[in-house]
């Protein structure tokens, strides 16, 4: 799986944005553990929702996957091109306390 990568889609795939490629990094167990960012194209909302792996074999495959459907490829709207990637909840949160740490470090 180094180097190869994969491609995720979460029923109904209703837009492009359903269905993205990805660099896989294993981890321990049986999870797929995606980025908070990009759970909005998926319609993520963690409460059992089932996701489809698909490994592309062919040489074209992958550089289509790479070219086309890479997460860092889409991230606008194709409908009305405002980004689809926006920071929220736990990111936010993460965001502020880091500000609030260095901003008592300097004080």
């Amino acid at each position: 799986m180094q180097g190869h990568p994969v491609l995720l889609n979460r029923a109904p795939a209703l837009h492009r944005l359903g269905i993205h490629a990805f660099q896989v990094v294993l981890v321990e167990g049986h999870d797929i553990c995606l980025h908070p960012l990009v759970c909005k194209g998926f319609n993520d909302n963690f409460d059992g929702d089932q996701m489809v792996v698909r490994v592309p074999l062919s040489l074209e495959a992958q550089v289509e996957a790479r070219l086309l459907m890479f997460s860092h490829m889409n991230l606008l709207s194709p409908a009305i091109g405002n980004p689809i990637f926006v920071p929220t909840q736990d990111i936010l949160i993460g965001l502020l306390c880091v500000n609030e740490l260095k901003s008592s470090r300097y004080l």
